[in-house]
């Protein structure tokens, strides 16, 4: 039986691993669907304390993992398909196995949110897509006119990467101004190879019956009218779901999906603690992820101690 078991491989849960193993808890840490977590599909982050020049996203987390492991984290490479957080000792399973852990630290993180569309759906990977700097380089959109949809610092970012590449990024947002920081949109806007398309979503991605992306369907939201735009790329940026459908039922959510805390990072469930993305609506940042994994590794230490005393 493992001592802890952290749930997810970001920035709260290498933190939550390093602060747990340093405790000589030899944590476990499952990886998830996407080792590193979402901050691995971005490119120079620029706001985490301590890289004065920026570091590229997939060393960040590559750094983290390496120190918890020097303290004695295990990983594996693994999903939770199944949890009951109620029996004691709590029980995962992983991939088909059964692990069980005195205490758990919920750091599963947050996915992409979808527009919704069948023709996204049935596009996806043949030109639409959700991380520019994974895509962003491929030969089909090389020259090409792309499109991001979204309006926060992820779209900036996102348009900005694509810039590199596309002969113009068209940034379609539903509202007439940017939700991102005011650096980022700042500078988005001032590239002269952006192209706002504001008060504006999309409603069809063409072309299903060629397999692969030419353009998309624009609705104004504000007249009503409707446009075709010719573009080789669709780089959807609007937004995160939380990774905790497999918990639902069991621990207290909002109506999003977000793991609600009860008292710092514990939970309404007796043993289980939360960090990071998929408790966090607000802030949603590296170093905030950071910080609650640290919480949530503390709190899960104190929780042991006293039920071996």
């Amino acid at each position: 039986m493992e001592k802890v078991v952290v749930i997810g491989s970001g920035c709260a849960g290498w933190t939550a691993a390093l602060y747990t193993a340093r405790a000589n808890l030899n944590p476990l840490v499952l990886t998830g669907r996407q080792p590193g977590g979402l901050l691995t599909t971005t490119s120079t982050v620029e706001n985490f304390p301590g890289f004065p020049e920026g570091i590229e996203g997939f060393d960040l987390m590559t750094r983290m993992q390496k120190q918890a492991e020097r303290f004695g984290a295990r990983v594996r490479f693994g999903v939770v398909e199944g949890a009951d957080l109620f029996k004691k000792p709590i029980r995962l399973t992983v991939d088909g196995e059964v692990t069980e852990a005195q205490t758990v630290i919920i750091a599963s993180g947050a996915g992409h949110r979808h527009l919704g569309l069948e023709s996204e759906r049935l596009l996806e990977n043949k030109g639409v897509t959700y991380c520019a700097t994974c895509d962003g380089a491929l030969p089909v959109f090389r020259n090409q006119p792309l499109v991001v949809v979204g309006g926060g610092d992820s779209a900036c970012e996102e348009a900005l990467y694509l810039t590199r590449f596309g002969s113009v990024v068209h940034l379609v947002h539903r509202r007439d101004a940017l939700r991102a920081s005011r650096i980022m949109a700042e500078r988005a806007l001032a590239h002269p190879k952006i192209r706002p398309i504001w008060d504006s979503v999309v409603t069809e991605v063409h072309d299903v019956t060629q397999q692969k992306v030419t353009g998309i369907r624009i609705r104004n939201v504000k007249s009503g009218s409707e446009t075709i735009l010719n573009c080789a790329g669709v780089f959807v940026a609007i937004g995160h779901v939380p990774n905790t459908e497999v918990f639902k039922g069991q621990v207290s959510m909002d109506d999003a999906g977000y793991i609600i805390p009860r008292s710092g990072p514990a939970t309404d469930v007796e043993g289980v603690f939360v960090a990071g993305d998929c408790a966090d609506r607000v802030y949603r940042q590296a170093i905030t992820a950071a910080g609650m994994g640290c919480a949530a590794a503390i709190e899960a230490e104190r929780y042991l101690a006293a039920q071996n005393e």
